[in-house]
């Protein structure tokens, strides 16, 4: 809907309001890097957090906590994740989201692999993707390629099962 707004500068511009509950959903733990700038875009936001991780072996989305609140459902939601390279993960939380009762779903990543992308979009054709960039190739392990690595272990600093000591 459009709103007259005084943008920082002072200056007086037509533009448009999201939406009156705006919820950022990061999916635990990688999406926690992007909610912050999200925040500083849409301070008056709430953030309810879902926490997923990939099964080692079949590369299937395992739930092990959502903070969404119940009878409180969003007209818009952000779904924050670095990395869609299978999309099992990212559509598991857009069926969440949608479930919940979320009106408009948003997806915004860094990178994809275009198989993720493209089956994503082919399961939730009504979600909206904003994303950095698109690779060609998804590797056997279920990892983008060039891609940028395990998103969540580069944030925290988390090291890989190769460097730790052997006990």
């Amino acid at each position: 809907m459009p709103q007259i707004v005084t943008t920082p500068m002072n200056a007086v511009f037509e533009g448009v309001k999201i939406a009156d509950k705006v919820t950022i959903v990061p999916i635990l733990r990688a999406g926690l890097g992007m909610s912050d700038g999200l925040l500083d875009l849409m301070p008056r936001a709430a953030v309810h957090h879902i926490g997923m991780y990939r099964a080692k072996e079949s590369f299937l989305p395992v739930e092990y906590y959502n903070r969404l609140p119940r009878n409180e459902a969003c007209d818009v939601a952000f779904i924050c994740d670095p990395c869609i390279a299978t999309s099992n993960t990212i559509s598991a939380v857009c069926s969440i989201v949608k479930k919940w009762g979320a009106k408009r779903v948003i997806v915004i990543a860094t990178v994809g692999a275009k198989v993720g992308v493209d089956k994503l979009m082919q399961l939730h054709p009504d979600v909206e993707l904003f994303i950095g960039a698109i690779d060609d190739i998804l590797s056997e392990n279920a990892m983008i390629i060039p891609g940028i690595g395990d998103a969540g272990d580069r944030q925290f600093g988390t090291p890989s099962a190769e460097t730790l000591p052997l006990s």
